[in-house]
């Protein structure tokens, strides 16, 4: 009988199709047990003013539904769950997201598209494992197209451009026409996408190419159905396929063996994409592979189960690329650390993320020094906001940026807003917590850190030194004074002795 503290789920809200994965860890390999799939199209459901209309929540709702089922028995720091492209651009996006965290029963983050095209390249890496040859990897989802050149598990250079299958369709073929003027048309379009990539791509260079995703596997069946291939996309294949619609002059006329009718409306969109990948980059033939977004997933949720974190990764990259003070942020986290261990139980933390989040903060809470000196918390919080961070989410970047950008000065509680109801109230603590472990490495030299024990009563912090400590150290007391009237905007009171 399996361990249940051993069952993984993915769930990837794509924009076409939504996928969820179940997976048991047995001697340190993941083995897939169940995988569900539904035809969702949620990049059909946004309007002109980049609205989710009302039926297209309710069914992507009722998917979800059904995933929550089947993983309500998974330990939750098993479970994630991740929006993509069109989940980037809904203007409604967190009218839904409030939704659809209650319809599958567990937290959805929203990635960036070159997060997603990272943990695409996961999902094949861990797939089709080839340690000495460099991968380019080509993902064709509903909204975006991701490509990925990496060697063995790195991911070396991603990028997700804004062009799918759905989209693609619904732009030139949306009455179902097919012509070859609409198919020149559509195809110069998705190589402009490509324009600015296609050099770099091509002097980066590449030993083979790997296609993942449903259009692809879609495009590869019907190409060996038809014979223009024997196992693989060739671009002579995809010439042949292109003719073959134009002849064929409508979408809903389109019978290749082994399609199948779900896939017809956004089938065209999706050769057009890769016949402009395959134009673009040069690209002679293409292999499969079924690893995707969703394997990815998986294996990086079990990768942070098991100590091995590509946030933390990320989080020292910063720290050097930077150049932040690694002795300084060492003893700030060390402290953090110190103070968390004493207050989590009163005010309910996770010892797994929230620890996480706020000793990542510790860490790089000066990398704002980079820019200047003057703001430099506001400087450190921009850049944490708009920066590439491999292994974040967006709303996971949010926070980290808030407790970097409230680790000194005042506290504007409208920052907070940014983020719901719900995770509020646990990040002011957090910014406490980080607040006082600043506030008590002051000095900045290597003296031992002060023995310092924390109580928390109901909303009163307060601080006991060992006696005549603070007597010797004027200053911190004079910095502890300061904290405690930048607190007085929040409903927590500091007290010391």
């Amino acid at each position: 009988m399996s361990d249940p503290n051993e069952t993984y789920a993915a769930v990837d809200l794509g924009s076409n199709s939504f996928h969820m994965i179940v997976a048991n860890v047995v001697d340190g390999r993941a083995l897939i047990v169940d995988r569900i799939k539904e035809m969702v199209r949620l990049a059909g459901g946004l309007d002109e003013n980049r609205q989710l209309t009302d039926d297209a929540m309710d069914i992507a709702l009722q998917c979800l539904e059904k995933f929550g089922q089947r993983i309500k028995t998974i330990p939750a720091s098993n479970i994630r769950a991740v929006g993509t492209n069109t989940l980037r651009q809904a203007r409604n996006g967190v009218e839904f997201l409030s939704r659809a965290n209650g319809a599958l029963g567990h937290n959805i983050e929203i990635i960036s598209g070159r997060e997603e095209a990272r943990l695409v390249y996961v999902g094949v890496a861990n797939t089709i494992f080839n340690d000495d040859d460099k991968r380019l990897v080509v993902d064709i989802g509903g909204g975006s197209t991701e490509l990925i050149i990496g060697k063995g598990f790195e991911a070396n250079v991603t990028e997700s451009l804004f062009m799918g299958c759905v989209n693609i369709s619904q732009r030139f073929f949306k009455d179902g026409e097919i012509t070859a003027k609409r198919m020149k048309k559509s195809c110069i379009a998705a190589l402009q996408e490509l324009e600015n990539i296609q050099g770099f791509y091509r002097n980066y260079g590449w030993d083979t190419v790997v296609g993942t995703s449903g259009t692809i596997r879609a495009i590869l069946d019907v190409v060996i159905s038809q014979e223009w291939s024997e196992s693989s996309i060739t671009a002579e294949s995809l010439t042949k396929l292109k003719k073959a619609l134009i002849s064929i002059g409508n979408v809903n006329k389109i019978e290749f063996a082994g399609l199948p009718s779900n896939r017809l409306p956004v089938f065209v969109g999706g050769v057009v994409v890769l016949a402009a990948v395959f134009e673009a980059l040069k690209i002679e033939s293409m292999q499969f592979s079924d690893g995707a977004l969703r394997e990815g997933l998986l294996y990086d949720q079990i990768g942070r189960q098991h100590s091995i974190d590509v946030r933390d990764k990320t989080v020292d990259r910063l720290m050097n690329r930077y150049s932040v003070d690694i002795d300084h942020a060492e003893r700030v986290e060390k402290i953090t650390k110190h103070i968390f261990k004493s207050v989590k139980s009163e005010w309910q933390l996770e010892k797994s993320e929230d620890l996480k989040m706020i000793r990542w903060a510790a860490r790089i809470h000066e990398v704002g020094l980079a820019i200047a000196h003057s703001q430099y918390h506001k400087h450190g919080a921009y850049l944490l906001s708009n920066s590439d961070m491999p292994g974040f989410s967006r709303q996971e970047q949010i926070l980290l940026s808030i407790l970097v950008r409230l680790h000194r000065r005042k506290i504007n509680l409208e920052i907070f807003e940014q983020v719901t109801d719900d995770a509020q109230n646990k990040l002011i603590k957090l910014v406490i917590i980080l607040r006082l472990a600043i506030v008590l490495n002051r000095s900045r030299n290597a003296i031992k850190i002060p023995d310092v024990s924390v109580k928390i009563n109901k909303k009163k912090i307060e601080l006991t030194f060992h006696d005549g400590w603070l007597t010797e150290h004027p200053l911190t007391e004079a910095d502890l004074e300061t904290e405690s009237g930048y607190l007085s905007v929040t409903d927590y009171k500091l007290a010391f002795n």
